[in-house]
């Protein structure tokens, strides 16, 4: 059945709601044998970025699937990559709910969700009981509850739990929903932070007999000086990819609607130029020298185009599933293979 016609009956739920229910319906139909898998996309269509090779270029973005729970489900859908997280050190509820808004006018999403998960220990759980053996990332962050000035212990915490599991790991410092997160985005604060994990990725190397890459996810709301200034500091401490962008706090293009002033990040089409304009700024400093993930605003496959062209080697879509569906990954990944 088309996405088009189920969509009307999954926004009559609360986003949330409608969310985790989407999710379950998902995975029950996986387990039934009901899912039909996606078709492998063509080698013509495959990436090698950060030493591994990606089937085809088109992910899902993290934020989706915080816990690993439905990682077997969501590999029917032909993505070509699975980003899953945030995870925190230890369980959080995150913020009080409601949490999460649709602007369906704008084909946008507004979630204050603050890193709701399970644990580090339950994901590794739920990976360890996967079936999946395709590209995996996990995206680590800091609990709400640990000061900014610990953040680093937090990082190294669960890049120690996720190292032997994960094909690379991304450093969330850009939610902008817990609070002062987005420092850690400062120079000093980030020379830090990553000097720390690039000495505790060798350490790991040596003990697990694997590398596996560090990605750093940043914001959209970021001036061109701020951006060259990670650029550098990403090259310097040799991290293997960056990922742009997160959600944004500014509300350009909505301002009006409903929910449109609920606090939170913003996803979807109103994102998509904020995003790309990161992106062209960070290809421009970074001269190729590390490899850029492009993620918001992708409602169709010339916005995950947009992104490639303005220097992006890989893109994560999630916002866009929500009013497109499973044909959006789809779609993209056959446009971008066609190229």
């Amino acid at each position: 059945m088309s996405y088009a016609l189920l969509r009307p009956l999954v926004f009559a739920l609360d986003a949330e709601t409608a969310h985790r229910v989407t999710l379950q319906t998902l995975k029950a139909l996986t387990r039934a044998g009901l899912l039909p898998t996606a078709k492998l996309a063509p080698a013509r269509c495959a990436r090698h970025v950060m030493g591994i090779s990606f089937p085809n270029p088109v992910g899902l973005a993290a934020g989706l699937d915080k816990n690993g729970e439905f990682i077997d489900a969501l590999s029917c859908l032909g993505f070509g990559f699975l980003e899953i997280g945030t995870v925190t050190p230890r369980a959080q509820p995150g913020n009080p709910r409601p949490r999460v808004f649709r602007l369906p006018q704008s084909r946008a999403v507004i979630n204050r969700l603050g890193f709701n998960n399970d644990g580090v220990d339950r994901l590794v759980h739920n990976v360890r009981n996967a079936r999946y053996r395709g590209v995996l990332g996990i995206n680590i962050g800091k609990n709400a509850d640990t000061p900014i000035v610990r953040a680093t212990d937090d990082y190294v915490a669960c890049l120690r739990k996720v190292y032997s599991l994960a094909s690379y790991v991304t450093v969330n410092i850009s939610s902008p929903n817990t609070k002062d997160l987005r420092t850690l985005q400062g120079a000093g604060e980030l020379d830090q932070l990553l000097g720390t994990l690039k000495t505790e990725q060798r350490q790991l190397a040596d003990e697990h007999g694997k590398h596996v890459p560090l990605a750093v996810k940043i914001a959209p709301d970021l001036d061109a000086a701020q951006v060259h200034a990670i650029a550098d500091t990403l090259r310097r401490h040799s991290i293997e990819a960056v990922v742009a962008t997160n959600t944004t706090t500014a509300r350009d293009g909505v301002a009006g609607q409903p929910h449109a002033d609920e606090a939170g990040g913003l996803s979807g089409a109103p994102l998509a130029d904020r995003a790309t304009a990161v992106i062209e700024q960070l290809a421009g400093s970074l001269g190729g020298e590390v490899p850029i993930i492009g993620v918001g605003g992708i409602l169709g496959a010339d916005d995950a185009q947009r992104k490639i062209d303005a220097g992006a080697t890989l893109v994560q879509l999630y916002t866009g599933l929500i009013y497109r569906g499973p044909q959006l990954v789809t779609e993209c990944v056959n446009a971008l293979c066609a190229k």
